[in-house]
Formats: C-alpha cells, sequence, structure tokens
C-alpha cells in the first residue's frame, strides 16, 4: 500500500517537469518554408533590378539627346562667334572712318578708348607696347611723351638725333608765353584757373592726337608707352587724363640698371643718341663691347658709383610711389604686370592685360601677339640668353643681374633700394 502511494507521488511531481519541457519545444518546421521566403526575395531583386535596367535605358536616351542638342548648340555657337567677329570687324572699320570723317571735318570724334604704358624705363615697356601694338584691335606706340611738366633738354640741339623730343607737350605748353598770356587774358578763360586750364589743354591736345592716328589705322583702341619722366609721373596722368587706362610694367630694379647702363653705353651723344656718358664709362663700354666674358672675369664694375645709386634710388621711389598712388587714383583704371610674368607665362598675363584694356583676348590672338613680339624675331634670330650689347633687344632675360653686379655694386644697390626689393618679392630678406 505504502509502495503505490510513493508511486502515485512520483508520478504527480514529474507531471510539472513534463509539460514544462513540453511548453519549450521548437514547433515542428513548415515544408519549404525558408526555400519560399529566399524566392520571394530572389523575386523582389529582379523586379528592382529590372526597373533600374529601364531607368538606364531612359537616362541614355535622355543623354543621346541631350549630346544631341548640346553639338548643335556648340555649331550654333561657332556660327554666331564668326558672325560676331565679322560684324566686330565691320564695326571697327565703320567707326574708324567716322572717326577719320569727323576729324577731317574738324568734328567731335565718338571717345576712343585711351591707354598708357608706364614704368621705369628699361622694365619692358617697349615689348609690352609690341605685344599690344600687334593685336587687331589696339594702336600702341610711344614714347609720345605727353607727360612730364618738369622734362626739358635744352642740349637737344647738341645731338644729331631727328627725333629726340626736347620736352614733353606738357612742358611745352606750360612753357609757351603766348598761350599763358591767351588763356589768362581771354575773356572764355581768364576767370578760371592757368594751370587747370593747361592741364585739360595738354589733355585735348594728346586725344586729338592720339584718336586721329587710331582713326586713321582702324583700331579701335589707342596707347603710348609712357616711361617714368619726372617726379610724380602717374599723378600726372591721374590729372591730365584721368579716365585713361594706365597699365604699370614692374622689373627687378637689379635688372634694370644693367639694361640701362647698356642703353645708355649704346645711345651716347657722339652716337647720334642722347646720352651723355663720362670718360671711363666709356672705355668700359668699349672693354666689355670686345670681350663681355673676359671683362666679367675680370671683377671690373659695368657701373660709375653715383649713377648706380642714382639709378636704384630712383627705381625704388618711383615704382613706390606708382604702386601706391595708380589704385588710389584710378581705381579700376590701373593695372599692374611683373616684367618676369610676362616673361613665363606670356598667355595668361597677356590674356589679363587685354581683358583690362576691353579687347579680345581668345587663344589665337594671344599667341598671335606673342609670336609677332618675340625676341627672336626682334632680335634678328638671337635666342633668350645670347647679349648683343648694340641691340635695342639686347638679352631678353631675367635675373641677369647675377653675372654682372661685383660685391661692391650690390651693397651700393642694396643701400639704396634693397627695403624695395624686399617689399616686391624680389628677396626674402638683406641677405643677398
Amino acid at each position: 500500500m505504502l509502495n503505490a502511494v510513493a508511486a502515485d507521488n512520483d508520478r504527480d511531481q514529474s507531471k510539472p517537469a513534463a509539460v514544462e519541457a513540453a511548453g519549450q519545444a521548437e514547433p515542428p518546421a513548415r515544408p519549404g518554408g525558408p526555400q519560399r521566403q529566399l524566392r520571394r526575395e530572389l523575386r523582389k531583386r529582379e523586379a528592382e533590378t529590372e526597373r533600374l535596367r529601364a531607368e538606364a535605358v531612359a537616362l541614355r536616351v535622355r543623354l543621346e539627346k541631350a549630346e544631341r542638342r548640346v553639338k548643335n548648340l556648340s555649331q550654333r555657337a561657332t556660327r554666331l562667334e564668326a558672325q560676331e567677329k565679322k560684324s566686330d570687324r565691320e564695326l571697327d572699320e565703320l567707326r574708324g572712318a567716322v572717326q577719320l570723317a569727323a576729324t577731317e571735318r574738324g568734328l567731335p570724334a565718338p571717345a576712343t578708348p585711351v591707354f598708357f604704358i608706364t614704368g621705369q624705363a628699361k622694365s619692358g615697356t617697349s615689348w609690352l607696347m609690341r605685344l599690344l601694338n600687334a593685336h587687331p584691335e589696339i594702336l600702341c606706340q610711344g614714347e609720345g611723351r605727353f607727360f612730364g611738366r618738369d622734362y626739358k633738354r635744352p642740349d637737344v640741339k647738341r645731338m644729331s638725333s631727328e627725333t629726340l623730343q626736347p620736352s614733353s607737350l606738357y612742358r611745352a605748353l606750360t612753357d609757351a608765353n603766348y598761350l599763358r598770356a591767351w588763356i589768362e587774358r581771354s575773356v572764355w578763360t581768364r576767370d578760371r584757373d592757368l594751370d587747370e586750364q593747361l592741364a585739360e589743354v595738354t589733355r585735348a591736345l594728346t586725344n586729338h592726337f592720339l584718336a586721329t592716328s587710331a582713326a586713321a589705322s582702324g583700331k579701335r583702341i589707342v596707347g603710348d608707352k609712357t616711361p617714368f619722366l619726372g617726379s610724380s609721373p602717374v599723378e600726372e596722368i591721374a590729372e591730365v587724363y584721368p579716365d585713361a587706362k594706365v597699365i604699370h610694367i614692374i622689373r627687378d630694379g637689379r635688372d634694370v640698371a644693367v639694361s640701362a647702363m647698356h642703353h645708355l653705353w649704346k645711345h651716347e651723344i657722339d652716337l647720334g643718341g642722347g646720352m651723355d656718358l663720362r670718360g671711363e664709362e666709356a672705355k668700359n663700354r668699349d672693354a666689355y663691347q670686345a670681350n663681355p666674358a673676359e671683362y666679367l672675369r675680370s671683377g671690373r664694375s659695368i657701373f660709375l658709383p653715383k649713377r648706380l645709386a642714382r639709378g636704384a634710388r630712383e627705381w625704388a621711389q618711383l615704382v613706390d610711389q606708382t604702386m601706391r598712388k595708380g589704385p588710389e587714383l584710378l581705381g579700376r583704371n590701373y593695372a599692374e604686370v611683373r616684367y618676369e610674368a610676362l616673361l613665363n607665362r606670356p598667355e595668361r598675363e597677356l590674356a589679363r592685360l587685354l581683358s583690362f584694356l576691353g579687347a579680345a583676348g581668345d587663344d589665337r590672338t594671344v599667341d598671335a601677339c606673342i609670336e609677332a613680339a618675340s625676341f627672336e624675331r626682334w632680335s634678328k634670330g638671337r635666342e633668350r640668353g645670347q647679349e648683343d650689347s648694340t641691340h635695342l633687344m639686347r638679352k631678353g632675360i631675367s635675373g641677369d643681374w647675377k653675372n654682372v653686379f661685383t660685391d661692391v655694386d650690390r651693397r651700393r644697390f642694396k643701400a639704396q633700394a634693397g627695403r624695395m626689393l624686399i617689399e616686391l618679392g624680389y628677396e626674402r630678406d638683406a641677405n643677398w
């Protein structure tokens, strides 16, 4: 009996465990469940792929249409560009004819855009003049010497040159006693400031000479190479011709000094030029031109001390003054270009200057200007770096001062213009 009760108790205690175990068991898997899920996912992805393929086809069709449209627009733009150039040429010819006719009849002519190339002499003004003059829209010559109120050459009668001017136009007018007396006494002018009216007369004559030449050439923009004359060149331009554009070309003053010395050598009065050389300078010239390499190896300077110091001081003062006063007085009508930048990247710098002047600056035109004004063309076949001390296009490189300056030359130039070399970025410090 007791054994039967114990057995019943054991059965009762084992029931909950069995029930709990049964509750935790995994339900039987449905036949094919994971496979159906995979097939559904596969069909979904196939549908998405078809949709993307259809979109790609549609995009390809749209792209082909867009490419055809771009091609058509490009062809149309080419035709329009050709028509525009033809119209510009016809307009320039018509404008030139109108200006010339107005000038011949003494009538007011349409305004001609005017600019001036300025900078210290031997900074590349002639090269820049040729680059711009080669442009089909631009007439650029020089030196007209319109400005330089203080410039006068009383010794001009000693010279055999028939083109060297005895003074600037501005000085000629301010020194014209009968003109001054007329302005001071005329009913039309006597109540106004004399100097102001002399500046206006200078402007009127300058404009007349430039515009008349531009009209005769058929070009619509005109400029003059105007190297620094006097103590305040850019201020005079702003006073006399405030709406003119000015391009200031800047070159390392040491290279300017070397180039200027060679220029003096070949323009001595005895050679038909306008420069007075001291006896020692003439001897230096003859010795250098006889054997340049031997002269430089000897350690002799090509400069007299006072001439080098004066040239360095003048370069630093006038370049600094023009860089400060140009933007202040002329605003957007003032632009700068470095000789070295024009030498190293002529396409970019010339295109920038043409844009400044309002002239066409497409690649073909820029390349043609550069070729027309190339050193090789103007030096009769020499390459840059090949020196001819007697030629206007002497060497055509930057940094030549390193081959010429003696240690004493370096110290003399540094004393007068060392700070300016650093400010312009030609040197980092005074240790050169």
